[in-house]
């Protein structure tokens, strides 16, 4: 089950559509959730039960949008809706529970002029117990490429892990990238690994580069994210501090990245 959260806005249609197409290619079903106050979820009787009324429509029309998005996009995958109350924060992270993928939009209707990611996409990215991918246009002219962020950490396998099955479901390319000096000893170079890498549990039909390059992490996956359909990265790397769920750079990138980005569960701290 994918799990995808709406909210009336282009960027939740957009997330609704992605989410669809992710869908058709695991063979999964996709549900549609929108968050609303939960007094009105269940008010039936009393002063306020024509407003209660008046927004549980409001939130099935939202989710009948999405739900066209869907079906329109893979009209053979599954969907279902439902009504989350309270927070939206957390009742997606809730709705996940179970889910193989949570899907929001970058940029909702709660969000203010002048910033890029929305209050919902970044409650839930890193704190949901699945995968979340935060859905943006893919860039213009994109490569059938998914790109990989590692930085020598310990979640780094993990990270491979999911790109490899994300470019498998795809029949994409697999580029891993990591800025210049971020793993220990690593010798400084630019371009290309030196010759093929044999990647452990890698699909035989996935080709897969490696790339080191000079810069910031956050400037050097950026650039990366230009012509991916796709960002895979870890919750937290090197520059995380103890108590927050992102790192820095995933923070960065969830705001900048020019694809859609995917953001893996945080690894508990030893």
């Amino acid at each position: 089950m994918i799990v995808v959260g709406v909210d009336g806005s282009p960027a939740g249609l957009e997330a609704a559509r992605w989410a669809a197409l992710e869908a058709a290619l695991r063979g999964s079903e996709v549900r549609v959730t929108h968050a609303m106050p939960a007094w009105a979820c269940e008010a039936d009787g009393g002063p306020y039960a024509e407003v209660a009324r008046w927004m549980r429509e409001g939130a099935d029309t939202i989710m009948g949008e999405a739900l066209e998005q869907v079906r329109q996009a893979a009209p053979g995958v599954g969907v279902s809706t439902a009504r989350l109350p309270g927070d939206p924060r957390a009742g997606l992270i809730a709705a996940a529970r179970d889910a193989e993928l949570l899907v929001v939009g970058n940029h909702g209707l709660g969000g203010f002029r002048g910033l890029l990611l929305g209050s919902v996409a970044l409650g839930v990215a890193g704190r949901a117990p699945c995968p979340v991918a935060v859905v943006r246009a893919v860039p213009e002219g994109a490569l059938p490429q998914i790109v990989a962020g590692v930085d020598g950490a310990g979640a780094d396998a993990e990270t491979l892990r999911f790109a490899f099955f994300e470019a498998g479901l795809r029949h994409a390319e697999l580029v891993v990238v990591r800025a210049m000096g971020t793993a220990p000893g690593q010798a400084e170079r630019e371009g290309p690994a030196a010759g093929p890498r044999r990647w452990p549990e890698s699909p035989p039909e996935v080709k897969v580069s490696e790339l080191v390059l000079p810069g910031h992490p956050v400037d050097v996956l950026l650039q990366a994210s230009a012509r991916a359909e796709l960002l895979v990265v870890g919750s937290r790397g090197r520059g995380g501090f103890a108590g927050l769920v992102l790192g820095s750079v995933t923070h960065a990138l969830l705001h900048h990245a020019r694809c859609p980005v995917l953001v893996l569960p945080a690894v508990p701290q030893q």
